[in-house]
């Protein structure tokens, strides 16, 4: 099958326009136009249907759609490893991670990874949502469970535990509780049981709202819980990574605890020789055991 007409398919179909699609392909609306008939022409079917506002695909043109997308994916990561030199890092790296521990603990410390390699652009993207390394939604994801598919390479990190923590000021004018029942006392600030989150969090909250919690805030992610503590609006479950980071947040209740979170750094097996999956990999790392040293 062409590539030059599969090519332009998957611009109209992503554009949903031979007008947008021409104008990031540099051809004219007609050339895309013919070069779509003749796609249609060679498979026998039709892969749009016409319409005022645009262009839908049509089922055939949606089963096709996907198998560009899978192309193009794969075109991008042979491109990457291509350019990628035996002595220089640069170009786009897609990381992924948590909302939580991407915006409150690697986000704060990629200034000395861009210190190193400042033609290397991070493409951070924060979401409970496990994106498919294999299918290249993204490059590298840190994760808080082992990764399942068993063509990635996997490196553990660390653990984490999730344990209530309030702040100094807080406990100085409400008291610190000395047992699960006096959180009756305070209000709970947790993330929702229902949303998406690793489980031990969400079993721990549980266990804590099974104790008849009346004062409670919910908030859908990590970074939300800790500015409602650190303003002093009551006591919340968080990851133990930020007691180091945010040293004005004391933990109460210290037997308290969800049980551990392992934390795993992955990514394709085809990527095993980047160059900037390396110094990602070796810059987490290195973090990492700082971070262990100053605990």
């Amino acid at each position: 099958m062409d590539w030059d007409k599969l090519r332009i398919f998957h611009a109209v179909a992503d554009a949903g326009s031979l007008t947008h699609a021409g104008d990031t392909l540099h051809l004219s609306q007609s050339a895309v136009s013919r070069q779509i008939r003749a796609l249609e022409e060679v498979l026998n079917v039709t892969l749009f249907h016409r319409h005022a506002r645009g262009l839908i695909l049509t089922e055939q043109g949606e089963l096709l759609f996907d198998a560009t997308k899978a192309m193009i994916k794969r075109l991008d990561a042979a491109t990457a490893r291509i350019r990628d030199s035996e002595e220089e890092v640069f170009g786009e790296l897609r990381v992924t991670t948590t909302i939580g521990f991407g915006s409150l603990w690697l986000a704060p410390r990629l200034a000395r990874l861009y210190e190193n390699y400042p033609d290397l652009r991070i493409d951070l993207m924060l979401e409970e949502r496990v994106l498919d390394l294999p299918m290249r939604e993204a490059d590298v994801a840190i994760r808080m469970k082992e990764p399942s598919q068993a063509d990635l390479i996997r490196k553990r990190l660390m653990s984490v535990h999730m344990r209530l923590y309030a702040t100094q000021a807080y406990l100085a004018q409400h008291g610190a509780p000395d047992s699960l029942g006096a959180l009756v006392n305070h209000r709970l600030i947790c993330q929702n049981p229902r949303s998406t989150q690793v489980g031990a969090s969400s079993n721990l909250v549980k266990e804590l709202l099974a104790n008849d919690v009346p004062p409670l805030l919910t908030v859908n992610n990590y970074y939300g819980v800790l500015q409602a503590v650190i303003h002093g609006l009551g006591i919340g479950v968080l990851p133990d990574y930020l007691s180091r980071d945010f040293p004005q947040l004391v933990q109460v209740l210290e037997e308290v605890e969800s049980v551990e979170v392992p934390v795993f750094l992955a990514y394709p097996e085809e990527l095993r020789h980047s160059k900037r999956i390396a110094a990602f990999r070796d810059f987490v790392q290195g973090e990492i055991s700082v971070y262990r040293k100053g605990k």
